[in-house]
């Protein structure tokens, strides 16, 4: 099962770490994705603060600081499923299942993951 944790938990660290690079450079499809859900340009470094702090987290629950992994796991789930509520609430479906979707599963798996390797 650690093993499973590890790689899982690196898979998130990895999208998470990109995904906010992504956002704090604006790649061109930040923005288009942002604008589509009601999300204005001035708020773009939020989720990408809120991505990078949730990798780092991961990473430092991978490094043995597992309290902090499990906050940063809990952290990304709660971001991700907000996600999808702006999207629900913004009637943007197209991209739900490869937007969120796609990052909340493995946060969901990492947190999972790290609560069944660490237990008490």
């Amino acid at each position: 099962m650690f093993i499973a944790y590890v790689v899982v938990t690196v898979v998130t660290v990895l999208a998470n770490a990109g995904m906010a690079v992504a956002d704090f450079v604006k790649a061109e499809f930040v923005p288009a994705n942002s604008a589509e859900v009601g999300v204005p340009p001035s708020w773009l470094p939020m989720p990408a603060s809120l991505k990078a702090a949730g990798a780092v987290g991961l990473l430092l629950g991978l490094l043995g600081a597992e309290v902090v992994g499990v906050v940063a796991a809990v952290g990304l789930v709660v971001f991700f499923v907000g996600a999808i509520v702006v999207h629900v609430r913004a009637k943007v479906l197209h991209n739900v299942v490869q937007g969120p979707g796609a990052y909340l599963a493995p946060a969901v798996a990492s947190l999972v993951l790290s609560l069944s390797s660490h237990p008490g």
